[in-house]
């Protein structure tokens, strides 16, 4: 008896040390990580087709990050399932700072509230980086229909029920919520028509096939300026510096019509501090110079970086807000 429990005594205590080992080995460990990161290319992936704000957001940062951590940024587009391919591949990444994901907000926060299926992915398995654009939805539609503004829209709508289609970047996307949301609060019925991203909205709503659609503006300002599109209104609590005469939707008569975009920087769960650590720092940098901040502006968005915990901060005030809305209205993405 006496000899066994000398044997386990023992056995503990080596175990014991061995962990303390571990956990002393580690800290150095994670230093050097972080010291030597990146040796290599980092892979950027982009939940949406290109050409949307998603993508445009992933290019913007790619080039001065990438100098400042002397390392090229690929940015890898894999859009389709509603977010969910670029971020399963992102979850099982290895978590070493290598594969990061540039996330969409509609994306993050309301794809997981609207879908019946099980998500192959959930919020537990990305680390907030950084947050680098912010930038309100805009009420976009076609030049050559006679709609000049919101009232012209409501009042066509309530004339034509349904002959208006709206175009989005996926069921249960921010798009569909917005155009949602402004089918309740307006009293009117649109048609919804669902693609792969704003890239191929974008196509179709240049070649006729949609009517309408709701976005951040990036993609939309070089054909807002051709006049090839129109803005009717912008979904933000201000107007945006980028279109100054176009008025918000609470200007327009509809004050609950709130509908927000950010576009923020996630890794793998369980990738070192030290490694979030030093992108995080970097993107700051990037995000607060005047020629990215200014980039932001010409293409309708506002640089707003975000540390990793206040990203986790406005998700969760994100997730409450649309899942009110959500029930409100209805939506569902399968």
């Amino acid at each position: 008896m006496s000899s066994k429990l000398h044997f386990s005594r023992r056995a503990i205590a080596g175990a014991a040390l061995a962990t303390a080992a571990l956990a002393l080995a580690a800290g150095p460990l994670q230093a050097q990580t972080a010291s030597g990161y990146p040796n290599h290319p980092v892979v950027m992936l982009v939940p949406t087709a290109a050409g949307g704000t998603t993508d445009i957001a992933a290019r913007m940062l790619g080039v001065p990050l990438g100098t400042a951590l002397g390392q090229t940024i690929v940015v890898d587009n894999k859009g389709g399932a509603n977010g969910a391919i670029a971020a399963v591949a992102v979850k099982r990444a290895e978590p070493d700072g290598y594969t990061l994901l540039m996330q969409y907000s509609g994306y993050h926060v309301i794809t997981p509230l609207v879908s019946k299926q099980t998500q192959q992915w959930q919020a537990s398995d990305l680390t907030p980086v950084a947050n680098v654009l912010s930038a309100p939805q805009i009420v976009v539609i076609r030049a050559d229909l006679p709609i000049k503004t919101m009232a012209e829209l409501v009042a066509y709508a309530k004339a034509h029920p349904g002959k208006l289609n709206y175009a989005s970047s996926g069921n249960g996307s921010l798009q569909h919520a917005t155009g949602a949301m402004l089918e309740q609060q307006a009293g009117i019925k649109l048609t919804h028509v669902p693609y792969k991203g704003t890239g191929p909205a974008l196509t179709d709503l240049l070649g006729g096939t949609v009517d309408l659609t709701f976005g951040t503006a990036p993609p939309f300002m070089s054909h807002v300026q051709s006049g090839k599109l129109r803005v009717l209104a912008t979904t933000g609590k201000t107007r945006l510096p980028s279109l100054p005469d176009v008025p918000t939707t609470a200007e327009a008569g509809l004050p609950k019509l709130d509908a927000t975009s950010w576009f923020g920087v996630f890794a793998p769960a369980k990738t070192p501090k030290p490694v979030i650590d030093k992108l995080t720092s970097e993107i700051a940098k990037v995000v607060s110079t005047p020629a990215f901040k200014q980039k932001a502006l010409e293409q309708g968005a506002v640089a707003d970086y975000q540390s990793p915990q206040q990203m986790a901060q406005a998700i969760k005030t994100e997730s409450a807000r649309w899942a009110e809305v959500v029930k409100a209205t209805g939506i569902e993405a399968d």
